[in-house]
């Protein structure tokens, strides 16, 4: 039972229910206080008005009263005596003998609210039957003052009578409210919030199926919202897991296309090497040049088999020249180009040396490269890629700018992801991925400095701590 009741508040519905009853008594708690004060006021002003009445009773005649009367008189009047002022003469006009001393004095004519809040609390709280003083201005200018005796057990007792009544209709009133309210929350918040936690359960038993993405129907503009932003969440979701589908599918056709190429460039390398044995001269300038192309290409398609089945293979650090590996880099760019009119500058210093992974390296470059090159040639008009390089610090960094017409929106947008940060029309994108990778292997970074109608500028930035650790 207590687990039940538990799971009850613990629910929205519940927490709101509760809520709303401490709230509605706390309300009504603020509403009794000055609300019993003004009961206690209105039984003194009535006592005064009674003992008023009385006192007038008695003098329109001269003579004196028998003591019967004059008791039955006070009795009626809830009062032990009843003194009058009237022309500046004050006078006992109805007497009785008072039980004990009177405790304290009760000016009605200058309380305030906070006063006879004040007043109401500790006569609540104080149990000990008391005799006050209690003073107010007659009524229909019966006088100048009128002061009454009297004791507080009946006071007291038809203050807590009544301040138990209004307790009880509070806690009816606060019950009728709480259960409105709950029945309200639960059908405008709880069960539209219940129907989308139902959509996404039934959603991510099957992610994939397009069917069971929401339709946003709620009518509270707040849930709509939600649901609207749930639908966008699914349909992005959907798509990224169907595109994942095809990369794996791809990344399987890749892996086989690569085993088999790789075999064929390893019959193709036997040849090349065959080549250096022969007596042309250009055969032998031409050999060492074709047999790294080829070994280059052999490293690539055992990458991409590594990449298939985990990532990018860490990097093998070794020592070499910074400009003759761009060398070779532009000069299989230019032999690649399809135009006369790219032209290739670089300024780095001859002997400058950096500690990376040659392979990777140039593969990086290459793809930087290519991508400015083909950014070129597609404008139809002269061009020039510019290679800078040079030591710091921190490291080395190696600038790659071209003057081509810059990056497309879609490309910044979704730069180093594949298949979405394609540079050029029907490009994938891979090539700017996989630089980035292979950059952030070597522990640096792949960084575009500007893109605009002017061209597009690259900085690839690699660390010297990790060489120095591989030492």
């Amino acid at each position: 039972m207590a687990h039940r009741e538990a799971m009850v508040v613990n629910t929205l519905s519940g927490r709101f229910a509760l809520l709303t009853t401490l709230f509605v008594v706390l309300a009504e708690v603020l509403i009794l206080l000055p609300s019993v004060a003004a009961f206690r006021q209105d039984y003194l002003a009535a006592r005064l008005e009674r003992a008023q009445i009385a006192s007038l009773a008695l003098l329109t005649t001269n003579a004196m009263i028998e003591p019967e009367l004059e008791a039955e008189l006070l009795l009626n009047a809830g009062v032990l005596n009843v003194v009058l002022r009237r022309d500046e003469v004050r006078e006992l006009v109805l007497s009785s003998p008072v039980p004990e001393p009177v405790y304290k004095t009760y000016d009605l004519r200058e309380a305030t609210p906070v006063r006879l809040i004040s007043d109401a609390l500790a006569l609540l709280f104080d149990s000990e039957p008391r005799v006050i003083r209690v003073i107010g201005a007659p009524v229909q200018s019966g006088g100048e003052l009128i002061e009454i005796t009297l004791k507080t057990q009946s006071l007291r007792g038809e203050m807590i009578a009544y301040g138990l009544r209004v307790l009880a209709l509070s806690a009816v009133f606060s019950i009728a409210t709480a259960l409105l309210l709950f029945v309200a929350a639960r059908s405008l918040i709880v069960v539209p919030i219940q129907k989308v936690v139902r959509h996404m359960t039934d959603w991510a038993e099957s992610p994939e199926d397009a069917r069971r993405i929401i339709a946003p129907k709620a009518r509270v503009t707040e849930l709509r919202d939600a649901e609207v932003a749930l639908a966008s969440m699914q349909h992005q979701l959907v798509a990224s897991l169907r595109q994942k589908e095809r990369l794996a599918q791809l990344g399987q056709a890749v892996a086989k296309i690569s085993h088999d190429l790789r075999n064929i460039l390893t019959t193709a390398q036997l040849f090349a090497d065959r080549m250096e044995d022969s007596a042309d001269p250009a055969v032998q300038r031409a050999a060492p040049k074709l047999i790294g192309s080829i070994s280059r290409a052999v490293n690539l398609c055992e990458s991409t088999l590594a990449f298939g089945r985990a990532q990018e293979p860490p990097p093998t650090l070794t020592r070499f020249m910074l400009a003759a590996l761009v060398g070779e880099v532009i000069e299989g760019e230019a032999i690649a180009s399809e135009a006369a009119s790219v032209e290739f500058v670089t300024d780095i210093a001859p002997n400058l040396v950096i500690r990376a992974d040659r392979d990777q390296v140039h593969r990086v470059l290459s793809n930087l490269v290519r991508n400015a090159r083909q950014a070129i040639e597609a404008t139809g008009k002269p061009g020039t890629i510019e290679l800078g390089g040079g030591e710091e610090e921190a490291g080395w960094w190696v600038r790659v700018g071209d003057t081509g017409p810059g990056l497309p929106e879609r490309a910044r947008a979704h730069l180093f992801q594949p298949f979405q940060g394609g540079s050029r029309l029907g490009g994938t994108g891979l090539g700017l991925a996989i630089a980035a990778e292979l950059v952030r292997g070597h522990g640096g970074r792949l960084d575009l400095l500007r893109t605009d109608a002017e061209g597009t500028e690259f900085l690839l930035h690699l660390p010297r701590e990790l060489a120095a650790e591989s030492e």
